[in-house]
């Protein structure tokens, strides 16, 4: 199967180099997403280009394809699977959820010239980074790529509540299922709580699996889209 991976805010396609070689040796066929804004200059890209960029990718592929989103990118497959309900097998989840219509995309952190910066490990200490040794946080701060104001304050639009029917796989790495779960029951995820198919995975990391735990995501990830 096509499992396009879209890595979350300050990263682009890399941050999956240690999880392709698995999803590759497991029979599948995983496409890192390196999306406009990331890296390539384009301080002026924006949502829009960036959902353009997935539903291109969505459109070449050979089979339906499974879209795996990480953090705030969870909002980016959600999108996807709003877009193209008949073309996306299952989306999956990593570590986020997604965004409900109307609101902004990613309007997490500080601007600071037209851009996001990282903002440095302090907000999130405790479960998000538990796993990462010196050396990779390290690397992700040194590589981190600032988000362009136009993505970071996008405005999600959905439309389609066929996105509702395509299975969705939450996986859960610095919380629980069981808190998910909680979460959504609280109708604190509206969008997950409408969704017709949901199932839940657990995997014992933070909030960067990609980066602690690759191959146990790879695997877990192939047993997913083995179920789509």
């Amino acid at each position: 199967m096509d499992i396009l991976l879209i890595a979350g805010l300050w990263l682009d396609g890399s941050a999956w180099d240690a999880v392709v070689p698995t999803l590759k040796a497991l029979g599948h066929r995983p496409v890192p997403l390196t999306l406009p804004g990331q890296g390539d200059g384009a301080a002026s890209a924006t949502l829009d280009d960036e959902v353009a960029a997935v539903l291109a990718a969505i459109d070449s592929a050979s089979e339906k394809p499974m879209v795996v989103g990480h953090s705030a990118a969870c909002g980016l497959a959600w999108l996807a699977a709003d877009a193209r309900p008949d073309k996306v097998a299952k989306v999956a989840l990593i570590g986020g959820f997604p965004s409900a219509d109307g609101e902004l995309y990613a309007d997490l952190f500080e601007l600071q010239d037209g851009v996001m910066p990282f903002p440095g490990w302090g907000p999130f200490e405790g479960p998000d980074s538990a796993d990462l040794d010196e050396e990779a946080r390290r690397s992700f701060a040194s590589a981190a790529i600032p988000v362009p104001e136009g993505v970071a304050k996008g405005l999600v639009r959905l439309a389609d509540e066929r996105r509702f029917d395509v299975p969705v796989v939450l996986v859960c790495p610095e919380f629980t299922p069981a808190q998910a779960q909680e979460w959504i029951s609280a109708g604190d995820v509206p969008e997950l709580a409408k969704a017709k198919h949901v199932d839940f995975v657990d995997i014992d990391s933070g909030h960067w699996p990609m980066v602690s735990k690759p191959i146990e995501l790879a695997r877990l990830l192939a047993a997913v889209a083995a179920d789509a």
